[in-house]
């Protein structure tokens, strides 16, 4: 499958995907000085986020809709507040995709309801991102299915029979291209918690393509999902985690997801296939291994020992398995201190 003109699956190197979120920090220039970093570092692709707070929550600040978690990052605050300070105004979406597109970026966002699926689509984006706490909203699917475009959507906290929910109900709709990242909806996540193991089965289960979105510190836990088979990897990114986005505490800075593109690519290119026996590159060392030589000058008719005869390198002589068969026999004639054993000594 395609994402504007970039291949994905396990035969090309994994998309990588540099998440804004609201790490613009409501500043447009700083947005667009993101979009030139994630280039910069490599990125392939870079993603937004199409909501207000109206469209996403209730203006209340009370109960349920108040963050009272001391372990969250948005304690204090209630999800009206956070939204309103998270979201990406819309009418920045236009000037950051040509920024993206002006420096080859593939750039796509997630809605968060079914009035920014029309607007993105007044933007023509190439492929529509549903985010983990999205994922049981679905007549969202059903709205994003029906415009035919490539669909990744994120599985944090879901079930497998919400997976799957969402899976028949975006190809019942008319999604053809599927792409389901592996996903732990904590923020920053842990790589005790990420599961990797998990990609596999997801890939088995669903047929689909499966990536990771990845919310640990760090590049460790997206490159080890590659040699799982991942083949989509999102990260977030700022500037600077000092500046305080509301993401910025497990985003990525740009030598960080410089690193990322680097590395997933070289644990992509490690897969390989399944091999046993001397690459190409090896064949030249095959002289290196052990064989059997003779170790001390020998006169004829002496009998072979361990002391006179060795296993040693180079690989010019008998195969080690035959020491035993040539230990006790006798010189058949003279021989020098180097030269790689064969029968006709015996």
């Amino acid at each position: 499958m395609k994402i504007s003109n970039r291949s994905i699956g396990i035969s090309y190197p994994p998309l990588v995907i540099a998440e804004m979120s609201g790490n613009h920090n409501q500043s447009l220039e700083r947005a667009i000085a993101i979009v030139e970093a994630a280039a910069e570092s490599g990125a392939h692709a870079l993603k937004l986020q199409t909501y207000t707070a109206d469209t996403i929550t209730l203006d209340v600040s009370e109960g349920e809709f108040f963050i009272n978690d001391k372990e969250s990052l948005w304690e204090g605050n209630s999800l009206y507040d956070l939204y309103e300070q998270a979201h990406t105004p819309w009418d920045w979406h236009k000037p950051i995709m040509e920024k993206a597109a002006e420096l080859g970026l593939i750039c796509f966002s997630s809605p968060f309801d079914e009035s920014a699926v029309d607007f993105l689509e007044e933007l023509s984006v190439p492929a529509y991102k549903i985010a983990s706490f999205e994922i049981n909203h679905i007549p969202l699917i059903r709205k994003v299915a029906k415009t035919g475009k490539p669909m990744i959507i994120s599985t944090g906290m879901a079930s497998f029979e919400e997976i799957e929910e969402a899976v028949v109900n975006a190809k019942e709709a008319g999604a053809k291209d599927i792409i389901l990242l592996k996903c732990t909806s904590s923020y920053p996540s842990t790589p005790k918690n990420s599961n990797l193991f998990t990609i596999a089965d997801m890939k088995k289960q669903f047929n689909c393509e499966i990536g990771i979105s990845d919310h640990t510190m760090g590049i460790g836990v997206s490159v080890a999902a590659v040699a799982h088979g991942a083949s989509v990897i999102e990260k977030h990114f700022t500037l600077s985690r000092d500046d305080e986005g509301v993401d910025s505490d497990f985003s990525l800075e740009p030598n960080e997801l410089n690193a990322l593109v680097t590395e997933s690519e070289r644990a992509w290119q490690a897969l390989g296939e399944i091999n046993y026996g001397p690459t190409e590159s090896e064949k030249n060392s095959l002289i290196y291994k052990r064989s059997i030589y003779v170790a001390e000058a020998i006169k004829e008719g002496e009998i072979f020992t361990n002391k006179n005869v060795r296993i040693i390198r180079p690989a010019k002589g008998l195969h080690p398995r035959h020491i035993d068969e040539i230990i006790g026999k006798k010189s058949k004639k003279e021989l020098k201190k180097g030269q790689p054993f064969s029968w006709d000594m015996i």
